[in-house]
Formats: structure tokens, sequence, C-alpha cells
């Protein structure tokens, strides 16, 4: 998904058409080059019962089907020009010249845009021809998301599935609330009665998982109702019906992506330290902007236990430099012109002076090697290291829930937006 936002960033940014195309029974045309055997349907008459049926072709189901597909279609693109991105294999480019064309696959589903539009017909003929396409026109219904073009560029908004949420869980009748998660709230694993169905806790969370696609204020929420999927109790279940009901007070919440052509990139990067009541783990958070349209975030536990604040901030740091990393030459192959260093904020100087110092003494000998990965880009000159006071470093939205007031205010930050009346 980040890399079909940054599509979009870039088609909102250099004014392109975005197109989308489906693709005929995508799994059937791939072909096949192991023995699969399959057993005869009911009903297939056939003279010995024994005998199995060997597949010449791909089918719907096979663990292969996936992957033939992938390859055929791969190779067909291939054909007419177009070089698979080393940054994300389902990402396709044609360029000669000024003309540029990008291609996102999506199992059959498939994104156009570029600023050569002959090209682009040319390749859904193409495309037609070899597979039997849908040309579904302008986008605006892509994998579950609406993407509206509005004067102020592309707004992805999944209003209709926030709504059928709130219908499926029966929240209808219940209270927005004005936060995902009540302010400093503390759960501890066993708190409370175990809930009757455990499966009814882990479907409202993996869909709320979907939602984080357009809607980074959920981030924190369900990285945080994610911990409790094995054991649910009633607590958690209260905690998540009330991220419901903030979903319910902002079914039409949305991502704009704009079309300033500011290009400059910029980071955030935070962390709250031995924020897990059960683990003493930390929670590191991370937002990437592109001119002001969001690209990139992340909340997540880390993986050990950090012996400071310092060090959980580092760690932070760590890994929004290495999506960073990743996400500069991804943009480079949608020819999109970055000025390095990209500005990374972060809110501890302890953390910035960590990383501008390559000396090795007491206090960062017990990190691991990987975290300083950071210096090596700041050397590198990847990144430009930049302090933010606490109170103004949006990425506070994703490693902890916060009172209203300050949501409100860090969610102005964050590129979201809401259709045009």
């Amino acid at each position: 998904m980040t890399t079909i936002r940054c599509l979009i960033a870039s088609a909102a940014k250099l004014n392109w058409d975005l197109f989308q195309l489906d693709v005929n029974n995508a799994f059937l045309h791939g072909d096949l080059h192991e023995d699969i055997y399959m057993v005869p349907p009911p009903g297939l008459p056939l003279s010995d019962p024994n005998l199995v049926l060997k597949l010449q072709k791909s089918l719907y189901g096979l663990k292969q089907a996936s992957r033939q597909w992938y390859a055929k279609l791969s190779d067909a693109l291939k054909t007419r020009g177009y070089l698979r991105s080393q940054n994300d294999h389902s990402l396709f480019t044609k360029q000669m010249g000024s003309s540029i064309v990008h291609v996102a696959v999506y199992v059959d589903d498939i994104l156009l845009t570029g600023n050569n539009l002959a090209e682009m017909t040319d390749l859904k003929a193409f495309l037609h021809s070899t597979f039997k396409i849908k040309d579904l026109g302008s986008l605006n219904y892509f994998l579950g998301i609406e993407v509206l073009k509005t004067p102020d560029g592309f707004l992805m908004t999944q209003r209709k599935f926030a709504s059928d949420l709130v219908s499926k869980f029966h929240a209808d009748q219940s209270s927005p609330t004005s936060c995902p998660l009540p302010a400093h709230l503390q759960l501890s694993s066993t708190a409370g009665s175990l809930l009757p169905d455990p499966m009814q806790y882990c479907r409202l969370v993996g869909k709320l998982n979907y939602l984080t696609h357009t809607r980074p204020d959920l981030a924190f929420a369900v990285q945080f109702l994610s911990q409790f999927m094995k054991e649910p109790h009633l607590p958690h279940w209260e905690a998540a019906m009330h991220t419901l009901c903030y979903v319910k007070g902002t079914l039409a919440q949305g991502l704009l992506f704009n079309k300033d052509p500011s290009l400059l990139l910029e980071a955030f990067c935070d962390s709250d330290w031995a924020s897990c009541p059960n683990t003493r783990r930390s929670v590191s958070g991370y937002f990437v902007l592109l001119g002001g349209s969001p690209l990139s975030w992340k909340s997540k536990k880390q993986a050990t236990v950090s012996l400071s604040s310092a060090e959980a901030e580092y760690r932070s740091m760590r890994r929004v430099t290495a999506e960073l990393a990743w996400l500069s030459r991804l943009l480079q192959e949608l020819s999109l012109p970055l000025s390095v260093p990209v500005s990374l904020k972060c809110d501890s100087q302890a953390a910035i002076y960590i990383a501008r110092n390559p000396v090795y003494h007491e206090r960062t000998k017990h990190i691991e090697l990987d975290c300083h990965y950071v210096r090596e880009k700041l050397q590198d000159g990847l990144i430009d290291l930049s302090h933010i006071s606490t109170s103004s470093q949006p990425a506070d939205l994703f490693t902890k829930s916060l009172p209203t007031a300050k949501h409100q205010q860090f969610l102005s930050k964050l590129g979201v937006s809401y259709p045009p009346t």
C-alpha cells in the first residue's frame, strides 16, 4: 500500500491521469511447470474411479496459482519494454526520453499512470488481446478504497468499508468518541473475564487493521489491540468498541494527496519508553510526508527491551531511516527529483547525539550493530537529523493514546481530510 500511495501522490503532484484495469480470470492464465494432479470433481464419469486428472493449466486454489499468474503478466509486460522495479516487484515502469508510464499490479487489479496517454492506450489494448481485461476508466474504487479526484488533488477514503464495519458490529446506536482510545489507557493481558467468543474480537481488530491503509490515526490503537488477539478479555473488547465508535464519528475521513508541486520528503519518529506493562518493551512510531502528502507510517512494539529512553528513541530512528532508504529508491524509480538529505525530526536530543557521535562509549556499547545503521546513513548524506519539541511531534500519535485536544492537534498535521460537500 505504501507503493500505491507513492504512485497516487506522484500522479497528484505531476498532474497525471490514473486508470484502473481488472483482469478476467487472472489465475487461469498461468502456465504450470510442475506435474500436478487433482481428484476428479463430483459428477465427472471416469472409466476407472482410481484415476486422477493431470492439470494442463493453472487453477484457482493452487498454491502455485498466484506465482504463475505473476510470471505470465511479468513476461508480457517485459515484451512491451516495461522493467520491473527492484524496490517493489509489483511495480513496472517504461521510460523513453520524457515519456514515463507506471504499472502497479495487485493480483488481478492494475493501476496505470504516466504522462504518455497514447502508450497507456496501447498498453490497454495489448493486455486485452493477451488476457482479456476490463477497462474501468479513471481510478475510483481500488482494493476497497475510494479514490476521489478533488480540486486539491486525490482523496483516498474507506468510507463504505468503515460504514459497513460499524453496522456489522452493531455500533450504530453508540455515541461517537473523540479519540481512538481513552487517554493513557493501560490494559493487562489478564485483566477482566475472558470473552466467550474470542473470534469476534479477532475479526474486529483485523478489520480495523485494514482501515489503517487510509487512517494513520488508527495505527497505534490497532497495534495496541493486536497484543491481545491470543486470549482477549472483556476490557480488551470494550477498548476495541471504543475505537469503533471513534470510526463511526469519522466515517468519511481519508488522506489527501495534494497538488502542491513540493517534493520535500520529511519524516518524524518517536517512541514511548517501556510503555508495555506486560513486557516493558517500548513502542516505536514514525510518519513520512512527501510535500505534505502522507506516504508511510508505522506503530510497532520494539523487539527487545530498551535500557533507556534514548536507546528506545534511537531504535525508532533506525526503523524510519531504513524506511527512508527504501522510499528514496522507490521515488527515484517513479522519476521524482528528490532533494537529499531528508529531514528527520526527533524529540530526543540524546538519540540525536548518539547518531552523530561515532565514538564508542559506555552509553551505547550494549546496542546492537544494526541500530548504528542510522550513523551510516547520516554520514552518507541520506538523512539530516533535527530536534523537534515533544509538543509539536506528530509521531507522538503513533506511540500512545493521547487526550482529545492533543489528538486533534496532531491529526491536522497528518494530511487527513474529508470529501468536499
